[in-house]
């Protein structure tokens, strides 16, 4: 993708934010070329803040993935989710908010509004390919330009690698001179064992469709390694057992697309062969249990 950065060697710490269902995952993929954060139609899918790495010759791009700020609810859940994105801003050098093109709603509004003054906010119009007309689009990132003050506005489509080249280069811009803070090789800091529950989750939103909540959290029960195999047991917490039905579905044939699907894209991940068993259990009103969430890594 982007060429070499010309001049010091710089590394550093990018927020990756915005409403729910923008395409932050979808970018955090792309920016990194790996699947790291799990994606859906569905809004609210992140749940964990991820890091995705990119190295190059002369810069290292640390992209720090999180929940899209939460404005319509309230609850436990959401409270923490928002919690860790204010937490996430403060720790970063800079910051990608990321709307889609065409649209600046109130939540938008909000997520700006909520944004640090005392760093480089870059706004990635996401999705440019769905605004076509030049003159909709001049207009649009006029309208945008006003809210706040934005270090650099950069249109892009993640999903047909549009503009990322053009992003990579402005950003590392922004990023302080000093060494890389990972090795070469590495692509996130997250766990096997975190990467198997999001895998598997993205699979339960993706068959469920419309069906079944977000009232729903994938619990890693064991996780074991043996030469080149792993064994997964998960299990899938659900509000109640109406939702339980859903995923199970006909003769267990949902529950079983999940764990095919998902086990196939961890063997590709994991680069070895993988053991996987799903449950699906009944726990009324996890997502308002803090030592649940507490044991699924959100605080």
């Amino acid at each position: 993708m982007s060429e070499a950065q010309a001049g010091p060697h710089r590394s550093g710490f990018i927020a990756i934010v915005g409403r729910p269902n923008v395409g932050k995952s979808t970018l955090l993929n792309k920016l990194v070329g790996q699947k790291i954060s799990i994606t859906s139609r569905k809004a609210q899918t992140t749940r964990h803040r991820v890091t995705g790495i990119r190295t190059e010759p002369s810069v290292q791009y640390i992209f720090v993935d999180t929940p899209g700020f939460q404005t319509r609810h309230g609850g436990t859940l959401n409270t923490a989710l928002n919690r860790s994105v204010r937490q996430t801003l403060s720790d970063v050098d800079a910051v990608l908010m990321v709307v889609e093109a065409g649209k600046f709603n109130q939540g938008d509004k909000q997520v700006a509004s909520l944004l640090p003054e005392d760093r480089p906010v870059l706004l990635v119009v996401n999705k440019q390919d769905e605004l076509k007309d030049r003159t909709a689009m001049l207009e649009y990132l006029q309208k945008v330009s006003q809210v706040r003050s934005f270090a650099e506005i950069v249109p892009v489509s993640a999903k047909h690698d549009t503009g990322l080249d053009g992003l990579l280069k402005i950003l590392a811009k922004y990023l302080p001179e000093g060494g890389a803070l990972y090795d070469e090789d590495d692509v996130t800091d997250q766990t096997e064992r975190m990467l198997a529950a999001e895998l598997i989750r993205e699979k339960l939103f993706r068959l469920c469709g419309e069906e079944i909540p977000y009232a729903t959290a994938v619990v890693i029960d064991k996780f074991e390694e043996s030469g080149n195999l792993r064994r997964i047991f998960a299990t899938i917490l659900v509000d109640r057992d109406s939702q339980k039905a859903i995923v199970i579905g006909k003769g267990g044939e949902k529950l079983k697309a999940i764990s095919t699907q998902a086990r196939q894209d961890m063997e590709k991940l994991f680069d070895g062969k993988v053991y996987l068993e799903v449950w699906v259990k009944v726990k009324g009103g996890w997502s308002d249990d803090v030592r649940v969430l507490k044991s699924l890594g959100i605080e």
